[in-house]
């Protein structure tokens, strides 16, 4: 599926990418960050895109044509882009995968990545993210719980 400029649409005060079909015909929606859409409008505006495909062929003076990108045409530009970075093998895929581990790494919750990536089940997310338990910093570590201890469970505070 391409993206179409009617796509992107104002839902709960937020920019979106509505109701994309996935895998298993899952239907998920794709938050949209304000700079994004910002960015999204100039670029259209420079291309002279007003409808239909978003993301459209270039002619070899780098003028835009109709019609739509090819799904060979992304996969072509990623892995480009991939073998600048030196990672020769980098896929389209690879890139949905960043963006989840970077959603997890920055605080988001296991099930709001899950509903992201259009996923059945969290436990498909968990394996996805390669979901590890951290013991370094422990999520229960910053409960807002401070017991009170008597005398008899206080650590002791021996001189030496």
């Amino acid at each position: 599926m391409s993206l179409d400029v009617d796509r992107l649409q104002l839902r709960d005060s937020r920019w979106v990418i509505p109701d994309l079909r996935g895998k298993g015909n899952r239907l998920r929606t794709v938050p949209v960050h304000a700079w994004v859409k910002v960015i999204f409008d100039e670029w259209l505006a420079r291309a002279g895109i007003t409808a239909d495909a978003v993301f459209r062929p270039l002619n070899k003076a780098s003028r835009v044509l109709d019609g739509r990108l090819s799904e060979d045409s992304v996969w072509n530009v990623v892995r480009d882009y991939g073998a600048r970075l030196g990672k020769p093998g980098f896929a389209p895929h690879d890139l949905r995968r960043t963006c989840a581990k970077l959603c997890r790494c920055s605080g988001g919750d296991l099930e709001q990545i899950q509903l992201l990536l259009g996923h059945a089940s969290v436990q498909t997310t968990e394996r996805y993210l390669g979901t590890r338990q951290n013991l370094v910093q422990a999520v229960n570590d910053n409960l807002p719980v401070e017991p009170e201890l008597d005398r008899s469970m206080r650590p002791s505070r021996r001189k030496t």
